[in-house]
């Protein structure tokens, strides 16, 4: 009697697997704004760079900042916003190219917008430093 009982399945686990079916079915939203891993490093240690702290404080807040980026933007958008963001500040005819188009201002605001949203939600300062 004691082997048929030992295959029974054990009911306290069945929660656990339920969890983790949800868990993994949660995440396939996360894949659709993948970014590499190179960009996000060097999105990092640039972040880390312009607010300098606690190595470990700030590594965290970089990441968070950009994970919230991620959860709101395809990485192309966001390689078509903090390029155009990045070259805006550049003087001369080149930063011309980008301050005269009033598309890619519209872009540069909305990302700086999203920036700060997420700096904030990741208790960074209200500004941002640039």
């Amino acid at each position: 009697m004691k082997r048929l009982t030992s295959l029974r399945r054990p009911t306290h686990l069945l929660p656990l697997a339920a969890i983790g079916a949800v868990l993994a079915v949660g995440t396939g939203t996360a894949a659709a704004h993948d970014y590499p891993t190179a960009d996000r490093v060097v999105y990092v240690q640039e972040c880390m760079k312009l607010n300098p702290g606690h190595h470990y404080e700030m590594l965290n807040k970089c990441s968070c900042v950009l994970d919230k980026l991620a959860s709101q933007i395809s990485f192309d958008d966001f390689t078509t916003m903090s390029t155009a963001t990045n070259a805006n500040s550049m003087g001369g005819e080149r930063g011309n190219s980008i301050r005269d188009v009033e598309v890619m201002q519209v872009e540069i605001k909305r990302f700086r917008e999203l920036q700060a949203a997420a700096r904030k939600s990741c208790f960074f300062d209200v500004g941002i430093k640039e």
